[in-house]
């Protein structure tokens, strides 16, 4: 497969379109297609930033044919995610992902923040905290979704509470067409897990920062652009 091909099947496993990859690497959509087309080769420092974008080696990225093995799982990557203040909720329902999304979608609707900033991202993770007869007798889960605050954002509208997340490094996995099957997301946990347990780290929880969570997005936060990206905080 050719590096424009590469390029393009990336470009669709991560759910760009030409126009946003265009953005992000501050080109034209016209420059994208040629690139995809094998018209014209990216510059070097064009093609580091692909290389990130889409978290393949470079030189993977040149010289393979990426979607030989149709992978689902990108290499695991170690990231500093900056600090943060979220607005964040919990709920333990039989199905707490769904219920608790919808309901702070709606919070960020009634706040103001999707009008603020209609692209706010979101992130999420399992409420570990549920009594176990809850859990085999009812079928409760527990499941916390909170949005990043821009600076400048009024958060004063209740319903949600406020938090604070330290600067910490964490191991990032982007998963490709996560709902595909549903033990993806729990496999790339599981990746994570194995891959610092075998480079000799290991997981050290600290207060004001999140061991672990998800998110889904177009845009690049912080640095990455995925569909979905689990971490555990190595730091």
């Amino acid at each position: 497969m050719s590096l424009g091909k590469n390029i393009q099947y990336l470009r669709k496993q991560t759910r760009l379109t030409q126009e946003q990859l265009a953005e992000m690497m501050s080109v034209s959509r016209q420059t994208i297609s040629r690139w995809e087309a094998g018209d014209i080769v990216p510059e070097l420092d064009k093609l580091v930033v692909l290389s990130d974008v889409f978290d393949c080696k470079l030189d993977r990225l040149v010289r393979e044919d990426v979607s030989s093995s149709d992978e689902i799982y990108s290499e695991i990557r170690v990231k500093t995610v900056k600090a943060f203040q979220m607005a964040r909720y919990v709920m333990l329902t039989p199905n707490p992902e769904d219920d608790v999304n919808a309901y702070m979608e709606n919070w960020a609707r009634r706040s103001g923040l999707l009008k603020y900033q209609p692209d706010a991202v979101k992130i999420g993770w399992d409420f570990p905290f549920v009594p176990p007869e809850m859990h085999t007798r009812f079928g409760i889960h527990g499941y916390v979704a909170a949005y990043i605050l821009p600076d400048g954002f009024d958060a004063s509208c209740p319903g949600v509470e406020l938090a604070s997340q330290r600067e910490a490094d964490y191991a990032v996995i982007t998963i490709y067409n996560p709902f595909d099957a549903v033990d993806r997301i729990r496999n790339g946990y599981k990746k994570i897990l194995a891959s610092l347990e075998a480079n000799g780290f290991c997981e050290k929880p600290k207060e004001d920062i999140l061991s672990c969570f998800e998110y889904y997005l177009i845009d690049s936060f912080p640095g990455s652009a995925c569909v979905a990206s689990p971490g555990i905080n190595i730091k």
